[in-house]
C-alpha cells in the first residue's frame, strides 16, 4: 500500500508538469475586500439550504425527462420533513465533517479512501460506486477517478454534483473553490466532469459578491481549460436562450439535438455535457429567480435533482438565508442521516452549515484573511481572487502513458510476490493498461494466480460484466474478455471466474475467504 501511495504522489507530481503548473494558483496581486462576517454566514447558510431544497425537491424529476422536457408549471420550494442524506450533499457532508475535525480543507488521499471504506458504501452510484470497488482492490484515489482504472470518469456528473459545498467554503476566492472542489472530486472523475468542477465551484464562490447571472456565467466560464467543450456549451446554450427567451422548449431541442452522444442511454443522461447544457439553460431562464430557475431545472430534465441541488446553491448564496426562510415556505431545519455510515445521526441544515462557516474561517486565515470588529460590526477580511483554471484537460492516451511509467514495475512485482489484494489489484491494473498478454507470456503461472484472486473481487468484476453498456464500458468488458475472463453466472449470481481450463476446484471458487 505504501509503494503504490509514493507512486500515486509521483503521478501526481507528473499531472501538474504535463498540465504546465496548472494546478498552482494563478500569480495575481489579490486585492483585500472587507465583508460584514453577518453577511458572508448567511450566504453560506442560504446556500447550503438552497443546495439541499434543489436536492430534495428535484429528486422526483430525476431521469424524468429526456428526448423532451417536463411540464412543471409550478413549484413551490417544500421542506415540510426536512431533508435526508443523498449522495447530492451526503458526499460532501462526509468530507465537511472530517475537514473540520481534522483542520485541513485538503483530507490526505489515504484519509480519503479510509472514509469512504468507512462511512460510504450504500446509496452511492456510477461512477462513485465504480470507485468504491476499485478501493476495495487497494487503488488509492485519485487514481479511482482515473479513466484509464474507471469507466465512468470521463463523463459522469459527480464533478458538479459534489462539488458545490467547495464553493461555499471559499467565498470570493474562486481559485481557491476550484483547487478544494477538485481535490475531493476527482476520486471519481477526471477530464470533462473536472471542469464543471472548476465551473461551477467558481460560480458559487462568486455568488457571495456577483448577483449578476450573466457576469457569474463570465466568472464559470473564465475557469475553464479553453479547450473545455464546456466552453462552447455555454455559449451555444447563451445564443439559443437570447433566440428564444419565452421558449424553452425549444432551447431544450437545440440542446438535445446537439449534445446527445449516439452512446447508451445512461451515458447521455448522467454525461456532464447534456446536465452541464441543462443547468446553464435553467439559469438563464430562472432569470435570478429561486422559484422559477429551480423549477425551469426540473423541466430540463435529465439528472435533474442533480442540476437543481447546483442551482439552488447558487441562487441560495444570492438570496442568503434571511430571504430564502422569509419566503414563508415550510423548511424543517433537519438533515437526517439514512446512508452514511459512522456519521452524527441527527445533523440539522444549521449545524451542517456551522461546520463550514467554520471550514471558510480556517481557509480564509490561511490564504492571508482574517476576522475583527470594525466599528462594533465583526467583519471578515477576504483576499478576492480572479476566476481561472486551476487543471487542464489532457489526452487520455498521454494517462495511460504516464499510469504505466508509474505503475508497471509494482504490477510485476506484486505478481510475483505480493499478498492477495495486491496480485488482484495488479492484474486489475495490466488488463486496463493493456499490459496483460506481455505479463501472462512471461510470468504464465503468477499471472494466472492474480486474475484468479481479481476474479473473487466480484463487485469489481461482476461490474465490468453486468454493468451499464456504454461504449467505455463495453471496450473495458472486451479488455477483460480478451485476457481470458469469463462470466460463468448471472449477474444475480455476483460470480465470475477466470481461466475454467485451470481453476476448476468448485471449493476454491466457492471459498468464504473471496470477497
Amino acid at each position: 500500500m505504501k509503494i503504490l501511495f509514493m507512486s500515486l504522489l509521483k503521478l501526481i507530481v507528473l499531472l501538474c508538469c504535463l498540465a504546465g503548473g496548472a494546478v498552482a494558483q494563478v500569480a495575481e496581486e489579490k486585492k483585500m475586500i472587507t465583508v460584514p462576517a453577518e453577511v458572508i454566514v448567511d450566504k453560506i447558510r442560504g446556500g447550503l439550504v438552497g443546495h439541499i431544497i434543489g436536492n430534495m425537491n428535484g429528486m422526483v424529476h430525476e431521469f424524468k425527462y429526456y428526448e423532451k422536457p417536463g411540464e412543471v408549471q409550478t413549484y413551490t420550494p417544500s421542506l415540510a420533513k426536512g431533508a435526508e442524506t443523498d449522495d447530492d450533499t451526503d458526499f460532501e457532508w462526509v468530507y465537511i465533517y472530517n475537514m473540520q475535525k481534522e483542520r485541513t480543507a485538503f483530507l490526505p488521499y489515504e484519509a480519503i479512501h479510509r472514509l469512504w471504506t468507512k462511512s460510504i458504501n450504500r446509496g452511492i452510484w456510477c461512477s462513485n460506486r465504480y470507485a468504491r470497488y476499485l478501493m476495495d482492490l487497494g487503488i488509492q484515489p485519485p487514481l479511482t477517478g482515473n479513466v484509464v482504472l474507471n469507466p465512468w470518469a470521463e463523463f459522469n456528473v459527480s464533478g458538479q454534483f459534489l462539488c458545490e459545498t467547495f464553493g461555499l467554503v471559499a467565498p470570493a476566492m474562486p481559485q481557491t473553490a476550484a483547487k478544494i472542489g477538485l481535490h475531493y472530486t476527482r476520486v471519481a472523475i477526471e477530464q470533462e466532469p473536472a471542469q464543471t468542477t472548476q465551473l461551477f465551484t467558481t460560480m458559487i464562490s462568486s455568488a457571495f459578491m456577483e448577483h449578476d447571472i450573466n457576469k457569474l456565467l463570465d466568472a464559470g466560464l473564465a475557469s475553464l481549460d479553453p479547450n473545455s467543450i464546456m466552453v462552447q456549451i455555454i455559449a451555444d446554450v447563451r445564443k439559443w436562450h437570447m433566440e428564444n427567451p419565452a421558449n424553452f422548449e425549444e432551447t431544450h431541442r437545440l440542446i438535445h439535438s446537439k449534445y446527445e452522444l449516439k452512446d447508451a442511454l445512461m451515458r447521455n443522461r448522467n454525461g456532464s455535457e447534456l446536465n452541464t447544457a441543462a443547468i446553464i439553460a435553467a439559469f438563464l431562464y430562472g432569470n435570478g429567480d429561486f422559484v422559477e430557475t429551480i423549477r425551469h431545472a426540473m423541466n430540463f430534465g435529465y439528472d435533474a435533482d442533480c442540476n437543481t441541488a447546483t442551482l439552488g446553491t447558487i441562487l441560495g448564496t444570492i438570496y442568503g438565508y434571511r430571504q430564502l426562510m422569509g419566503q414563508g415556505w415550510q423548511i424543517n431545519d433537519r438533515y437526517r442521516n439514512t446512508k452514511r455510515d459512522n456519521m452524527p445521526m441527527d445533523e440539522t441544515m444549521t449545524s451542517f452549515a456551522d461546520r463550514i462557516i467554520e471550514l471558510f474561517e480556517m481557509v480564509n486565515h490561511k490564504n492571508g484573511g482574517r476576522k475583527y470588529v470594525s466599528g462594533n460590526v465583526v467583519v471578515y477580511d477576504i483576499p478576492v481572487e480572479k476566476p481561472a483554471s486551476v487543471i487542464k484537460l489532457y489526452s487520455p492516451e498521454e494517462q495511460k502513458r504516464l499510469l504505466i511509467q508509474q505503475f508497471e514495475k509494482e504490477i510485476v512485482s506484486h505478481l510475483q510476490k505480493g499478498n492477495r489484494q495486491e496480485k488482484a489489484r495488479a492484474a486489475y491494473m495490466a488488463v486496463c493498461m493493456n499490459l496483460n498478454t506481455a505479463l501472462a507470456n512471461k510470468y504464465p503461472k503468477q499471472w494466472k494466480e492474480a486474475c484468479f484472486e481479481l476474479s473473487g473481487y466480484w463487485k469489481v468484476i461482476n461490474n465490468i460484466f453486468h454493468g451499464d453498456d456504454f461504449i467505455a464500458f463495453r471496450n473495458l468488458r472486451n479488455q477483460f474478455s480478451s485476457a481470458g475472463f469469463v462470466s460463468l453466472k448471472k449477474a444475480d449470481d455476483q460470480v465470475l471466474y477466470m481461466d475454467m481450463e485451470t481453476w476448476k476446484d468448485p471449493k476454491i471458487l466457492y471459498s468464504s475467504e473471496r470477497k
